[in-house]
């Protein structure tokens, strides 16, 4: 028998965290997990914009680790999970610094804050980092509201927002598209 895809248990707008706990669709909880599944796919959308080797192998290793981001913001805290939920771990973030790093080593110095756009890839890396800081906001408001957050997810969407706006930049030195600097109006 083939696994459907609907169930129909949502119809009245609700769902069920891992461990079976049942919470309305609009629940904190719900928003956070659906914002990363939002950047993972921004982040896919991305990949397909620019085929760039070494960036392509990165972008798949970060939608891997948002789908372990995701497991954990949807485990109910106070249920022991029947699923074996992967963890993320330092090295994760060490993974995003030194991606930075490398990008940030033949990127030009920045002089000023840079505009989103000029082309769809660049363009495309900062409607990720965009997402990404909201999805950084929604884990935030949740540990703020008492709702238990790994430490750890929001350290990573954090760095993963500065790997993005980094990335925007690499994308646009690899296509050779003019960076446009902000000058604000006086």
């Amino acid at each position: 028998m083939a696994f459907k895809i609907y169930t129909k248990t949502g119809d009245l707008g609700n769902t069920s965290l891992i461990g079976g706990t049942k919470v309305p669709k609009c629940h904190m909880r719900i928003d956070a997990y659906g914002t990363v599944d939002e950047l993972n796919s921004h982040i896919g959308l991305l990949g397909d914009y620019f085929v760039h080797p070494n960036t392509q192998a990165t972008l798949r290793e970060i939608q891997d680790r948002l789908f372990t981001v995701g497991a954990s913001l949807a485990c109910d805290p106070d249920k022991e999970s029947l699923l074996k939920i992967p963890d993320l771990n330092e090295r994760d973030i060490v993974f995003l610094e030194e991606s930075i790093d490398a990008m940030n080593a033949v990127l030009p110095p920045m002089k000023s804050f840079v505009l989103p756009g000029g082309h769809i890839a660049v363009s495309t890396a900062h409607v990720a980092r965009c997402v990404c800081r909201r999805s950084e906001r929604c884990c935030v408001s949740m540990q703020v509201n008492g709702l238990f957050v790994e430490p750890l997810v929001i350290k990573y969407l954090n760095r993963l927002s500065d790997y993005l706006f980094v990335l925007g930049r690499f994308i646009a030195l690899e296509l050779k598209v003019a960076e446009v600097p902000w000058q604000p109006r006086v």
